[in-house]
């Protein structure tokens, strides 16, 4: 199994930064993917961001420009910094570790106002 702890949701304005982070413990290999989905009421999950053990990284066209995606392999940890924000990315985010399955993350409220 693995084990995901996100933290860093919140409430900020529009046009502010937050940044979140998600560490992964347990089962870890080596080669793995790790990243962020969100959800916002009534939609389904989509994917934000995406980060390749082996450096790749993938946007969603929604947040290119604005998010950026990071990770630490030595701790296992990815992060996803999240600037310029608008009140449509508010959502839940989720944290994603795959490996030999998907892993998820409880989960993170990011608030946006307007």
């Amino acid at each position: 199994q693995v084990q995901l702890v996100e933290s860093g949701g919140g409430l900020v304005q529009a046009g502010g930064s937050l940044r979140l982070s998600c560490a992964a413990s347990g089962r870890i290999f080596s080669i793995n993917v790790m990243g962020w989905y969100r959800q916002a009421p009534g939609k389904q999950r989509e994917l934000v961001a995406i980060s390749h053990s082996d450096g790749d990284t993938n946007y969603a066209d929604s947040v290119k420009g604005r998010f950026t995606i990071s990770r630490d392999n030595a701790k296992n940890t990815v992060y996803l910094q999240m600037n310029s924000l608008k009140p449509e990315d508010t959502a839940v985010y989720y944290c994603l570790f795959r490996s030999w399955s998907d892993f998820w993350g409880q989960g993170t409220q990011v608030t946006v106002s307007s």
